[in-house]
């Protein structure tokens, strides 16, 4: 018996997705299965990420549901879609259309509005989104969206520190510093205040890393755990850090919330320097 796969929907935003998302989820709802894979992809900015993410579904059974504001993105978003025959539903624009004939306006097109109406819940979440997508440099087009930017070599916490964060509102990307891999260019342009080393003790960091690789069944003397490599990515991170002229936090023996409530202080001492 032949496995049917399920369909996926791509959920675009140039904000979190979530209406798109409610709307995909009840529509499926209608179906006997009301089974659907989502995958949302908030906060698209520009054209060459939206070429990105069609190419990318078009290998798929999809469709792509959007809630773009912005004339020029979802130009952008149909004219790909039509060139891999990708079927789109654009959740916002009958409703605009329909409100700009009652109201006898133009809607102002601004993305993410709807949040205005509880900013700190939804910052938190925006928050979220955005350390999941910018995590791990995985994108370095998020360093300068970010609040702030974390630094540090594998193991130093960057992740949760960054999750942490974005609880309190404050949009962290985090970017992992690899001898062997230069970091991006855009560390380098930011203000001081928004860019935050962490640095550990060799001989922690060993036993974290011996751990992790026992974790993953994987034998505890490998290179990745062994001092010398430690020294060698401590000493090249130490070197970026100063490079880019940020603030270092020694994380050994640190609470995620002991070293967050520091990165705070740092951020809002610059910002209110800064204003």
């Amino acid at each position: 018996m032949t496995t049917k796969i399920r369909p996926i929907i791509y959920i675009v935003s140039d904000s979190i997705g979530e209406t798109a998302e409610s709307v995909a989820r009840a529509a499926a709802s209608q179906f006997n299965s009301g089974g659907v894979d989502i995958h949302r992809v908030p906060y698209v900015h520009d054209a060459l990420e939206i070429r990105e993410i069609v190419q990318e579904a078009s290998a798929l059974p999809c469709i792509i549901a959007y809630t773009l504001v912005v004339p020029e993105l979802k130009e952008a978003l149909e004219q790909e879609a039509g060139k891999y025959n990708v079927p789109t539903v654009d959740v916002l624009t009958p409703m605009l259309e329909a409100l700009t004939w009652v109201e006898g306006q133009k809607p102002k097109m601004e993305p993410g509005l709807v949040r205005r109406t509880d900013e700190e819940y939804f910052r938190k979440v925006e928050a979220v989104e955005f350390a999941v997508k910018y995590d791990d440099g995985k994108d370095p087009r998020g360093i300068v969206r970010a609040d702030l930017v974390v630094l540090g070599v594998s193991r130093t916490s960057k992740t949760p520190l960054c999750m942490y964060l974005a609880h309190k509102g404050i949009r962290a990307a985090n970017v992992p510093l690899v001898p062997e891999v230069a970091p991006p260019d855009e560390i380098f342009k930011l203000q001081s205040h928004r860019v935050i080393g962490l640095t550990i003790r060799p001989q922690q960091l060993n036993e974290i890393r011996r751990e992790r690789l026992k974790s993953l069944g994987l034998t505890s003397n490998a290179d990745y755990a062994s001092m010398g490599r430690i020294l060698k990515e401590l000493e090249y991170a130490e070197g970026i850090m100063r490079k880019a002229g940020c603030s270092v936090i020694d994380v050994t023996n640190k609470a995620v919330e002991e070293t967050a409530s520091r990165v705070l202080e740092i951020y809002y001492r610059g910002e209110r320097h800064v204003r």
